[in-house]
């Protein structure tokens, strides 16, 4: 089986000692197949790059499995996305007990890595809100004013997600959220957990801003709770240096209309 991303395997080798009727000639077309092998060999990172930030911080045999790859050649092409700041190797996160042995090492983006995927206007979005600041006369009136603002955008978007949730059933529901998140380029994935389930968000287009603003992710956490109809905490969130912007989800069926206001828009510290 031969695996996209390694080498192309050249002509077979002549008879032994044919080379010396003179000196090799390059192969007509020989440019031509290089520059071919380097435009399949980024290709390939592409694809490395995408399933790390479609699926989160990766090992490199989880990402063999995932793009059908040897783990040597995703590990070439891992070397090369680090030397380029676009993925940095961190220690995999385990859930549960811890097996023996070093933990395995996982990949994920850096924020140079993220800039490549449809991160625009970002410096237009922070100029905006820090005139709403202002406009609000700064300090904690300001402050107000922001989340106002990312409340009232939030709810904008609620409405479609309110939507995909009605129509799916009280089990699937936190499923149909993240399908609807992804629709908006979150890159959204749900998975059980211990009395729970984890909703996981591998992209945020607007992590930069909120790194200044975290009333946006304050304000997505309590859409997430009334959605839901349930208390929700936010683990986790890439604009805080996550990974993933993770939230649980308890089984609880316990009505709230709001999240923890300690843990909304940031990792519980």
């Amino acid at each position: 089986m031969k695996y996209a991303g390694e080498a192309p395997q050249g002509p077979a080798a002549g008879p032994e000692g044919s080379a010396a009727a003179g000196p090799q000639q390059p192969a007509p077309g020989l440019e031509d197949r290089r520059e071919h092998g380097h435009d399949e060999q980024r290709g390939t990172r592409n694809r490395v790059a995408r399933s790390i930030l479609d699926h989160g911080p990766s090992t490199a045999a989880e990402l063999a499995l995932r793009l059908e790859l040897t783990q040597a050649a995703v590990r070439r092409h891992l070397d090369t996305l680090v030397a380029e700041g676009v993925v940095e190797p961190r220690e995999k996160r385990v859930y549960g007990a811890r097996s023996r042995g070093r933990p395995a090492k996982a990949f994920a983006l850096t924020d140079c890595g993220r800039d490549a995927f449809d991160q625009a206007y970002d410096q237009l979005a922070g100029d905006a809100l820090r005139w709403i600041a202002q406009a609000a006369g700064g300090g904690e009136m300001g402050e107000a004013a922001v989340a106002a603002f990312a409340r009232a955008r939030m709810a904008a978007q609620a409405e479609g997600y309110r939507k995909a949730l009605e129509a799916a059933a009280p089990e699937s529901r936190t499923e149909a959220l993240a399908r609807a998140l992804t629709a908006d380029g979150y890159a959204a994935t749900a998975r059980s957990a211990p009395v729970g389930e984890q909703l996981c968000q591998h992209h945020c287009p607007v992590a930069h801003v909120a790194e200044q603003f975290p009333q946006l992710c304050e304000a997505e956490t309590e859409v997430f709770s009334r959605l839901l109809g349930t208390h929700v905490q936010r683990l986790a969130t890439i604009a805080h240096g996550d990974g993933v912007c993770t939230t649980f989800i308890p089984k609880s069926k316990t009505k709230t209309t709001t999240a923890s206001a300690s843990t909304a828009g940031r990792n519980p510290a």
